[in-house]
């Protein structure tokens, strides 16, 4: 009886896990970073290590307010600029 409830166990945390991965994913496909760089794995990984860079400088902090504030206005549907341009990197 104790098998039977790991392997549920198990079953239960590698389905969530996969439900993580794919809503990862799809934060990358709503990012538009699928089209911009024509599903090509190496520049979105690069972009992701880019950003892990930066969440590891001295300036954390101000880039995670910064990405914070960027993914909730995406989420709303806000523009990132009045006037339509592209922002700063950070």
């Amino acid at each position: 009886m104790q098998r039977r409830a790991d392997h549920q166990e198990s079953q239960n945390a590698r389905r969530a896990r996969t439900r993580h991965l794919i809503e990862l994913g799809g934060l990358v496909q709503k990012a538009g970073l699928v089209e911009l760089t024509g599903d090509d794995r190496n520049v979105i990984f690069g972009g992701l290590l880019v950003v892990a860079a930066m969440l590891h400088s001295d300036r954390r902090d101000e880039a995670m307010a910064v990405l914070a504030h960027r993914g909730r206005r995406a989420f709303r549907g806000d523009k990132e600029s009045p006037s339509g341009d592209a922002p700063a990197p950070w």
